[in-house]
């Protein structure tokens, strides 16, 4: 019987391991490997913060996922990876071996690279993950009770925008409706060269929508910057210019996690081929943040290509039909070229941001606001974690 290890228990994890048991039932053991035992679904993470969800709204335990589809669950963190004898070594030094292994590690928040950055050691609040999640969310209650100026946006080696402007938005329109706006100033920090590039070149008319949507909103841009430090209420800019917080929520760099970037790029990103399958080792395979793309272009300041929710469902399918092809000794798929769709909450309305393929030159690419994405938003939150609660993993 082939074992495949999966190491990540968030989209890409739960997807690959679930569709290979779909597709080789007996034929296959499948151990999902993770120190976290909750998928939470992280695009509510900012209705979290807002106080319009609560954690056990948008998180379920992986273990009980797994266990009625007869896939076994490790929980512990994996610290390291020998690619020459197909083994795990786990933080527990428990030692597991593979036939393939699946990397969905996500990012490692490099707050260490900005002084002062991060909710943990430093003086920023982040947005990646539940429990920072709750943390800024009381940061947020208290800029009710006490208002003062807030900054949102990305630092430098940002791999993930999305979650950024969605807060400058939802904040924008929970304080006018708490008629106080007036008392907080918004600004929008990024490392971006213009407002919607998102790390891909922008989707269709995303900077003129950016940008007419900040005006109307009273949102003050600051782009292409990089931070150089944090001090408590006060963002240090490279460029020698300071900006003042009451609360600041500003995305980290991202690079490989510790256990697998030995595999990676210098920031520790896996190299894939277009079923993404290691450059390498070729019973390896990586899928979601973890893998490397390259930008579509230099920007003066780095910034990172995003890999949403969507993009890593699609390549823990395409991940999974190879390994499948590869235990029955079947023909691999032909990989498609992978898009991005987005759904961009907007408080009281939404946006629906897509292209295809992700990087440019496009098939399609466009930006369109409209109310009618909010309820697609809200319907599709509910659809994704009923569909995990169950494991059906085959559905779209």
């Amino acid at each position: 019987m082939a074992k495949v290890v999966v190491l990540g228990s968030s989209f890409g994890g739960l997807t690959v391991a679930l569709e290979l048991k779909r597709q080789l039932g007996n034929r296959v053991e499948v151990t999902v490997v993770s120190g976290e035992d909750r998928f939470v679904f992280l695009p509510s993470l900012p209705w979290l913060i807002m106080g319009w969800r609560k954690p056990e709204d948008i998180s379920i335990k992986v273990s009980d996922i797994l266990k009625r589809k007869g896939i076994g669950f490790v929980h512990d963190a994996a610290r390291q990876i020998d690619a020459d004898t197909s083994r795990i070594i786990t933080a527990k030094d428990k030692e597991i071996p593979y036939d393939h292994l699946v990397i969905s590690t996500g990012p490692q928040l490099a707050f260490d690279e900005i002084p002062g950055l991060g909710p943990d050691k430093g003086y920023t609040a982040c947005t990646f993950t539940l429990d920072h999640a709750v943390k800024t969310g009381a940061a947020w209650r208290s800029v009710l009770e006490n208002p003062g100026p807030i900054v949102l946006g990305s630092s430098q080696m940002v791999s993930c925008f999305g979650p950024s402007y969605e807060l400058a938005f939802e904040m924008d329109a929970e304080l006018r409706r708490r008629k106080m706006r007036h008392k907080v100033p918004i600004i929008y920090l990024t490392s971006e060269p213009y407002l919607g590039h998102m790390g891909i070149g922008g989707l269709g008319a995303s900077k003129t929508f950016m940008e007419h949507e900040f005006a109307v909103r009273d949102i003050k841009p600051v782009i292409n910057q990089a931070i150089q430090e944090v001090t408590p209420g006060e963002l240090r800019l490279k460029d020698g210019s300071k900006i003042p917080f009451k609360l600041a929520m500003i995305a980290p760099p991202f690079k490989g996690v510790p256990a697998v970037a030995p595999l990676g790029n210098p920031r520790g990103f896996i190299p894939v081929d277009k079923n993404y399958r290691h450059t390498k080792h070729k019973n390896i395979f990586a899928i979601g943040v973890a893998i490397a793309i390259a930008p579509p272009e230099a920007t003066p300041v780095p910034t990172g290509v995003p890999k949403t929710g969507f993009m890593t469902v699609k390549m823990a399918k395409t991940a999974g039909a190879t390994i499948a092809s590869d235990i029955t000794g079947k023909t691999p798929p032909l990989a498609d070229e992978l898009g991005v769709v987005c759904l961009m909450d907007m408080g009281n309305t939404a946006a629906l941001m897509k292209a295809y393929p992700v990087l440019p030159p496009r098939q399609s690419s466009y930006t369109k606001k409209a109310v009618w994405a909010k309820w697609l938003k809200l319907s599709f939150e509910r659809y994704f974690l009923w569909k995990m609660r169950n494991g059906m993993s085959n559905l779209p």
